[in-house]
């Protein structure tokens, strides 16, 4: 295969990245839970609350 053909053939599998709109969370229900920016950003700062440097082993 001519290396033109393979590059028309990744082409064609390659998805479309501004079609994508959001994302969401599905409950225990089914039911769709929008992910915000607020959500994101609070979970964010739970993690940096959590986070810690590693202690410095005595040599």
């Amino acid at each position: 295969m001519q290396v033109v053909e393979m590059n028309k053939k990744m082409d064609n599998n390659v998805f479309d990245l501004h079609a994508f709109y959001g994302a969401a969370l599905v409950d225990e229900q089914g039911r769709e839970i929008p992910i915000t920016e607020e959500m994101i950003v609070d979970a964010c700062d739970e993690l940096m609350k959590l986070w810690h440097f590693p202690m410095n082993k005595a040599a």
